[in-house]
């Protein structure tokens, strides 16, 4: 007898706009509770409540400090996972924490770098939007490169004519995987990148999913927050907001 298997799922959380320090403690939130086993595979789209710098974990918080008005007014936040700093404003950004054993990255994380940007080419394809992978990298890593991210280029960063609008970064613990990155639809700082025009954050946020669920081989499910992963959050909002973490380095 056949015996039917069921179709992994996803979670999808649809969040409103937040301030930096409570996206970064909920990203953490999240990583924290799929690798534990106590929440399931999780895929976030969310918005910032006011222009926001993140610094790549590894950044100096000195660099900042020298970075002129507007950018250098701006809240700033510290993120988990590394790369260059990014002026988040009118964009969305996608969190995905999947357990390191999943089997489409199973013994190789980097490869959702590959499924998840190549869903969003997938995505602007639909939108008449020609993007492509950018194909080459430069000298940038983890703990050097230029300041912004966008001025930073990998090979599987997404570009538009030769401008980047996509790049991701990861953090990785033992028993899941955080990756996350922006798509910027309106650009108001000379530190942004190229921006999608004509598609919408609200159009993104439909479509986007429909798209990574083949690579994944998933169903997509959109779903809450559970009240254990809220109060966490809330919780790693004072180490978000607090000089020790923001300052570390």
């Amino acid at each position: 007898m056949n015996q039917s298997c069921e179709t992994p799922t996803i979670r999808l959380i649809q969040d409103v706009a937040q301030k930096g320090v409570i996206n970064m403690a909920r990203d953490e939130s999240l990583l924290t509770f799929v690798g534990d086993g106590q929440s399931p595979p999780t895929l976030r789209l969310y918005e910032w409540s006011e222009p926001t710098i993140s610094l790549g974990y590894f950044q100096k918080y000195a660099e900042f400090d020298r970075l002129s008005p507007p950018a250098g007014d701006m809240p700033v936040v510290r993120r988990q996972t590394g790369g260059g700093a990014i002026l988040h404003d009118r964009e969305l950004t996608y969190s995905l924490v999947l357990p390191t054993d999943y089997p489409p990255i199973r013994n190789k994380p980097t490869h959702l770098y590959d499924i998840v940007h190549r869903a969003l080419i997938a995505t602007l394809e639909n939108y008449a939007v020609s993007a492509v992978l950018c194909g080459t990298s430069d000298d940038s890593g983890p703990t050097r490169g230029p300041f912004f991210c966008f001025a930073r280029r990998h090979a599987l960063d997404v570009v538009i004519s030769d401008e980047k609008l996509a790049g991701s970064a990861q953090r990785r613990t033992r028993h899941a995987v955080l990756q996350h990155g922006s798509i910027v639809v309106e650009r108001r700082f000379k530190q942004q990148p190229a921006a999608v025009t004509g598609v919408s954050v609200d159009t993104l946020r439909k479509q986007f999913p429909t798209e990574i669920s083949d690579p994944l081989n998933v169903e997509i499910k959109s779903g809450d927050w559970t009240a254990s992963e809220l109060e966490n959050a809330a919780k790693l909002t004072v180490k978000y907001a607090g000089d020790e973490w923001t300052r570390r380095t």
